[in-house]
C-alpha cells in the first residue's frame, strides 16, 4: 500500500469513527450540553481529519478552505466542551458564538486571502497561536475542575478525552509554527495515523464508562443507589457521614475560604478517595462544589426569610455563607429555588 493510500485509509477511519461518535451522542443525549457539544467537537474533529496537512501552502483550494476554517473554529468548540464536560452548571453565552465566528472566520479569510497574498507564514502561526490558546484554557480548566469530581468511573475517563485531544491539538500546532514549507508525505501519514489513533482510544474509552455519568441528565444532586454493604462497613460509612454532617452544622466549614475535599478528608481523617465516594453514593451528590454550595444555600436561605435580617443586603449574606461574590450565589441560589435571592427573601415576607 502506498504512503498516499495509507493516509487516506487512517483519514477515511477517523472521520467514520467521529461521525458514528457525533451520531451517537445526539442521539442517546440530546438534551445533554457536554453531549451536544461532544458532538459538534467531533463533528469538527472530523472536518479537521478530512483537511489537516502538516506543513504550510499558499495554495488552499476553495472547496478546502471552509473544512480548515472549521477545523480551526472547532479549538473553540474544545473549550466550551472541557468547561460543559466538568461544570454542570456551565451555560453558553452569546458571545462565545462570537469568539467561534471570529476565530473561523479568521482562518477562512486566511486560506482566501493572506495566505495567497504571500503571508502564509503570518496566517498559519497566528491561527496556531490561537489554537495554543485555547488549548490551555481547556487544560488549565481541567486541572481546575477535576477534583471536585466526585464520580470515580468518569473523573480519569474525562481527563483522558481532554489531554488526548489538547496533546495532539498543541503538538500540531507547534510543528505547524515550526515546519516551514509543505511536509512530505511520511509526516502527513504518520499525522493521519497518530490521529486515527486518539479518536479510536477516545471512543474506546467512552463505552467503558455509563455514559449517564459521563453525560449527566440532570445537574441536581439526587439521592444515589449505594451498593450493598456488609452491615460492619455501611455502619462505618454512617458514622464518617454523620461526622461530615457535624462539620457542616455545627462549624459550618463550608463558610471556610478555599476549603477543598482534601481539607475535609483531612479533618475526617480518611483518604480523600473515600471521602469522594462517600459524598456521592451515601449523598447522591456527584459535584464538591455543588455539596458545598447547597448548605450555602440553605444558611442563606434561612437568614433571607428571617425578618430580624430584612435589612441586611443580599451580598452580606451571600459573603456571610461562604460565597465569594454576589454572581456566582446568585446563579447557584436561582439553580436550587428557582428564584433569585431577592425574591426568595420578599416572597417570604410577604407571606410572613
Amino acid at each position: 500500500m502506498t504512503l498516499a493510500a495509507t493516509e487516506l485509509a487512517f483519514r477515511a477511519a477517523s472521520v467514520a469513527l467521529l461521525l458514528v461518535l457525533a451520531a451517537s451522542l445526539a442521539s442517546d443525549f440530546r438534551n445533554v450540553l457536554a453531549a451536544r457539544l461532544g458532538a459538534a467537537f467531533a463533528l469538527g474533529s472530523a472536518a479537521h481529519a478530512a483537511s489537516y496537512s502538516v506543513g504550510v501552502s499558499s495554495l488552499v483550494p476553495a472547496w478546502h478552505a471552509p473544512l480548515i476554517a472549521l477545523s480551526t473554529g472547532n479549538i473553540v468548540v474544545f473549550w466550551l466542551f472541557t468547561r460543559a464536560l466538568f461544570d454542570d452548571e456551565f451555560r453558553p453565552q452569546w458571545w462565545h458564538g462570537l469568539i467561534w465566528a471570529a476565530v473561523t472566520a479568521f482562518s477562512f479569510v486566511g486560506c482566501l486571502w493572506i495566505a495567497p497574498g504571500g503571508n502564509a507564514r503570518f496566517s498559519v502561526v497566528a491561527v496556531d497561536l490561537i489554537v495554543l490558546g485555547f488549548i490551555a484554557l481547556a487544560i488549565a480548566q481541567t486541572v481546575n475542575a477535576w477534583s471536585v469530581d466526585l464520580v470515580e468511573r468518569r473523573r480519569n475517563v474525562r481527563v483522558f478525552i481532554v489531554c488526548a485531544a489538547a496533546l495532539y491539538g498543541g503538538l500540531n500546532a507547534l510543528l505547524q509554527i515550526l515546519v516551514a514549507g509543505s511536509a512530505g508525505e511520511v509526516a502527513n501519514t504518520i499525522n493521519t495515523g497518530v490521529l486515527a489513533g486518539i479518536v479510536a482510544a477516545i471512543a474506546y474509552a467512552m463505552m467503558r464508562v455509563d455514559g449517564a455519568d459521563l453525560f449527566p441528565v440532570t445537574a441536581e444532586p439526587a439521592p444515589a443507589t449505594a451498593p450493598i454493604q456488609p452491615v460492619a462497613e455501611d455502619a462505618v460509612d454512617q458514622k464518617l457521614i454523620d461526622a461530615l454532617m457535624r462539620l457542616m452544622a455545627d462549624e459550618r466549614i463550608y463558610r471556610h475560604e478555599n476549603i477543598t475535599i482534601g481539607v475535609l478528608a483531612t479533618r475526617l481523617k480518611i483518604p480523600e478517595y473515600r471521602l469522594r465516594r462517600l459524598i456521592n453514593q451515601r449523598l447522591g451528590y456527584r459535584n464538591f462544589n455543588v455539596f458545598l454550595n447547597n448548605h450555602r444555600i440553605e444558611e442563606a436561605k434561612a437568614a433571607l426569610a428571617d425578618p430580624a435580617q430584612a435589612e441586611v443586603p443580599v451580598i452580606t449574606i451571600a459573603m456571610d455563607a461562604g460565597f465569594q461574590s454576589l454572581g456566582p450565589f446568585n446563579r447557584a441560589f436561582k439553580a436550587v429555588t428557582g428564584v433569585t435571592p431577592t425574591e426568595y427573601r420578599r416572597l417570604k415576607m410577604n407571606a410572613a
